[in-house]
């Protein structure tokens, strides 16, 4: 679990990045979940862009894709939710 400098900090990376995962109507799929996890191990810090119902109904599936995923949750602002894991194998991203 990151620190709260270190959710600073990615926040600050993820700035200008552009989302690499989009949710639709199907919802979180497992097709879904596994770009995710390949977007992860590869980049660690990944914006998704989730296009699913009102703000309550977010909020619940992004939480859903934390928990299955084992992502934290650095911010969300509208339905942009920016995710990290560490990749303990190959880290790309270095925490202050």
């Amino acid at each position: 679990m990151p620190t709260p400098q270190q959710i600073k900090h990615l926040r600050t990376l993820a700035h200008d990045k552009k989302p690499v995962v989009s949710l639709g109507r199907h919802g979180l799929t497992d097709a879904v979940l596994e770009e995710l996890d390949i977007a992860l191990n590869h980049h660690e810090l990944v914006k998704v862009k989730v296009g699913v119902g009102n703000r309550e109904l977010r909020d619940q599936v992004v939480a859903q894709m934390c928990e299955r995923s084992g992502a934290t949750l650095v911010q969300r602002v509208g339905n942009i939710a920016t995710l990290f894991r560490r990749n303990p194998e190959k880290p790309v991203v270095k925490l202050p």
